[in-house]
């Protein structure tokens, strides 16, 4: 099995020597709530990140009885490139051939242990987490202002749009101003608007006539 973390700027680190177990963790996301005079109450908000770890080491000389490969990494400078993508924030990409695991991840953590009686090697216990995009849905707030074709802008008309009425047959302005306004003292305030479309006469309305009622 090959083991090896690779980033976005291209950097691949192979893992040398294959760990004796891999533990994969993964949990539901559970929320406590303390609610007064009830206690606490546990609520699930969705699967937790996966958790990866491994523990191997970065061997100073290459040894066929354990290492995958003989062009090894120098200890120091893979230990190095760890703490880079520890550093970095963006996943790296882990591939583990055999059990098929091809996922971003983000490194989490490591622990480094030097060994006496191995001058040069290096151990270490890695933690990944599984890395997954975050989802935000936004809601647009409405806007007070809005801008024109030209770029500029403009402020929203907040004049009441005047109301209209419709002549029918059989109406005067006596009776629109009582259906309308309440009072049918007002038709001369609908005659006063509305002079050019009725004319001299306001006795002389027609159907079909479009009046603008006072407001």
């Amino acid at each position: 099995m090959e083991i090896h973390l690779k980033d976005s700027s291209g950097t691949d680190l192979y893992f040398p020597v294959n760990p004796e177990e891999i533990t994969i963790k993964r949990e539901k996301g559970i929320e406590t709530v303390n609610i007064l005079s009830f206690g606490e109450f546990d609520f699930p908000i969705g699967e937790k990140a996966k958790e990866i770890s491994f523990a191997s080491f970065f061997p100073l000389n290459y040894d066929e009885s354990y290492c995958n490969y003989k062009k090894i990494p120098d200890p120091r400078k893979a230990m190095n490139i760890l703490n880079t993508m520890i550093q970095r924030k963006e996943p790296v990409r882990l591939v583990m051939t055999t059990i098929e695991v091809n996922l971003l991840v983000l490194v989490s953590g490591h622990v480094t242990n030097i060994r006496g009686g191995e001058t040069g090697d290096i151990y270490f216990e890695l933690n990944l987490r599984t890395w997954r995009a975050p989802k935000v849905h936004v809601k647009a707030a409405a806007s007070k202002t809005s801008k024109s074709k030209s770029g500029k802008t403009s402020r929203p008309d907040t004049k009441k749009k005047p109301k209209t009425y419709v002549v029918k047959s059989g109406d005067n302005l006596t009776k629109i101003a009582k259906l309308e306004l309440g009072n049918s003292g007002k038709w001369q305030a609908i005659y006063n608007l509305n002079k050019k479309t009725i004319g001299k006469d306001p006795n002389k309305i027609k159907p079909g006539m479009k009046l603008v009622m006072p407001t």
